[in-house]
């Protein structure tokens, strides 16, 4: 892959994974906020079938609605998915920039591992919350685009490192 291509996968991630930060830390504010007052409306509660707040605040919206059951409900492990993606999008931001055969593994695992919870979450959203989330679902192409990126950095770090 010539140094152009290359680029732009690393720009590309850069930018997706900003994007999956600022709509992490969103929803998390809205979360908080809406715990806080009831009467609080996001701008991304659209209609009664288009509400992130209500997402966000389903049993789903902590601990991906497994981990509270697992763990019990006050668990550290029972957090807003929206930590969640705020730890990954910051992993992956810092994995993206590893020009190493093992970071480009632990990238691209990760990647995999957030298209099965997107998978999930689309799921819950779609056919037992009935709703949806343009937060969510904005993250889920981000999340699609990341295992693009990814993809390419480990097809170009193996072609790569098996030359030499």
């Amino acid at each position: 892959m010539d140094d152009d291509r290359v680029m732009y996968y690393r720009m590309l991630s850069i930018t997706v994974c900003l994007i999956g930060l600022v709509l992490s830390f969103y929803a998390y504010h809205v979360e908080t906020k809406k715990e806080k007052d009831k009467k609080y409306r996001a701008m991304c509660d659209i209609s009664g079938h288009m509400s992130c707040s209500a997402v966000f605040n389903s049993r789903y919206g902590k601990g991906f609605g497994i981990l509270g059951s697992l763990f019990g409900e006050k668990s550290i492990l029972n957090q807003p998915n929206s930590i969640y993606g705020i730890i990954f999008y910051t992993l992956q931001l810092i994995l993206g920039e590893i020009n190493q055969p093992y970071a480009a593994r632990l990238y691209l695992g990760f990647a995999i591992i957030s298209i099965v919870g997107s998978v999930y979450l689309a799921y819950i959203l779609a056919f037992i919350l009935h709703d949806f989330c343009v937060v969510c679902v904005a993250t889920y192409v981000l999340n699609a685009a990341l295992l693009f990126c990814s993809l390419h950095k480990f097809w170009h770090l193996e072609g790569k490192f098996k030359a030499e």
